[in-house]
């Protein structure tokens, strides 16, 4: 199935949606539904480098793990890199706003780190795009891993107030939101990383609960009309049991639905076990999984609109993967079944590419997510070469809007 033909269906979708939100919301949908919302992704410790002091900092510096660095330093290119994505054509940039950059220290709020997202949220907005901010992409400052992270009862406020400075500070500015990152692999992260005990993971997602209501409520309290959601890392099969931990406990608490897909399991595929041993590179692509994921949440959320928050491939160090997956065909297939589920009443409203340059992906550079390749372990000057994903990516772009 070609993307052309689903367009009749995604605008009756698209449709639907603006009323579904404009009914919850007493007024027009905040984001512009009007219009299928492209997307890419991006995290600030993954991607900004100069990094503060933070429970991933020190991860990375613990011998465990491969150095961060200078990540490819979006902390002083992002107003290329915010270009390059509008060159594309999206329509909504993901970025979050790190806690440990904006306050170092429990009684400080650093003014000039505030000041930098203050103009890489500009930036995004100059270019027409909209501004999708992450509250929590896994890191958390120092200070509060002095504490215990998140096995210590004071982390919930004091992550509150830094969602609450953040909320009150870009409310104006049309944004979607995503409090909590994949709370189901920040979970596993903290326990796997020796922050948290086993036994202590059911205590962090009920911490994880409490902060995303919180949040979810400080957020429209200064935006009534805001679209606020936490994306869950879909797992085939496990899905229902894992959000059974986190997103059915707050199913009353979003506007949207955001899924991040990555890898499927087929009788004949059953290789996405190696995304758990640190091996993404080596996962076999199953496209017919998008949709399976997004029909399954359209079945267990009944009336909420799904975004596609995160989806993407992994190569080995920018090398040409074995199984002859290339980020273009990744991408036509996925697209394809997204569009597949939209046809068939999934209510999706967006899509993000993860990632728009490769990053830091929590240990390691080995794996390349991103449209535009960075070569950070041999490159000192970080220059972002295009794969053959952007022109893809930039022609189903046109192509839908055309329609």
């Amino acid at each position: 199935m070609s993307v052309a033909p689903a367009r009749a269906a995604l605008r009756v979708v698209l449709v639907t949606i603006v009323a579904l939100t404009a009914a919850v919301s007493g007024g027009p949908a905040h984001a512009d539904t009007g219009a299928f919302l492209w997307g890419v992704s991006s995290s600030g410790f993954q991607s900004e480098g100069s990094s503060p002091d933070s429970n991933w900092s020190r991860y990375a510096a613990s011998g465990r793990h491969e150095p961060v660095g200078t990540a490819v330093d979006f902390r002083h290119r992002y107003r290329e890199d915010i270009a390059r994505a509008a060159d594309l054509g999206v329509g909504v940039y993901r970025l979050s706003v790190e806690w440990a950059r904006i306050q170092p220290e429990p009684e400080r709020w650093d003014d000039t780190e505030l000041a930098y997202y203050d103009d890489v949220i500009a930036t995004i907005r100059g270019h027409g795009m909209t501004p999708m901010i992450t509250l929590d992409h896994w890191v958390y400052p120092g200070w509060i891993a002095d504490r215990g992270g998140w096995a210590h009862p004071g982390t919930v406020d004091a992550w509150l107030a830094h969602a609450d400075t953040v909320a009150a500070r870009y409310a104006g500015h049309g944004a979607l939101w995503v409090t909590i990152n994949e709370p189901s692999v920040y979970v596993w992260h903290e326990v796997s990383n020796g922050a948290l005990s086993p036994g202590d993971a059911p205590m962090m997602f009920d911490r994880l609960v409490d902060a995303h209501r919180r949040a979810y409520e400080t957020i429209h309290r200064y935006d009534p009309r805001a679209q606020v959601t936490s994306n869950a890392a879909y797992v085939p099969g496990a899905a229902p049991y894992l959000d059974t931990w986190f997103l059915d406990r707050v199913r009353d608490h979003l506007d949207f639905v955001g899924v991040d897909y990555y890898y499927g399991v087929a009788p004949g595929n059953l290789t996405a076990i190696r995304a758990a041993t640190g091996e993404p590179a080596s996962v076999t692509p199953h496209p017919p999984g998008m949709y399976d994921a997004l029909m399954d949440y359209t079945r267990r959320f009944p009336g909420m609109p799904l975004y596609v928050v995160e989806n993407g491939m992994a190569t080995a160090d920018g090398a040409p993967r074995p199984d002859g997956w290339t980020r273009s065909r990744h991408l036509r297939e996925h697209v394809d079944q997204m569009m597949r589920a939209v046809d068939d009443g999934a209510p999706v409203f967006g899509y993000n590419y993860w990632s728009i340059t490769d990053n830091y992906e929590w240990g390691s550079y080995e794996p390349r997510f991103g449209l535009y390749s960075v070569d950070v372990r041999t490159d000192p000057a970080l220059l972002r070469r295009p794969t053959e994903g952007v022109e893809t990516y930039r022609t189903i772009i046109a192509e839908t809007r055309a329609g």
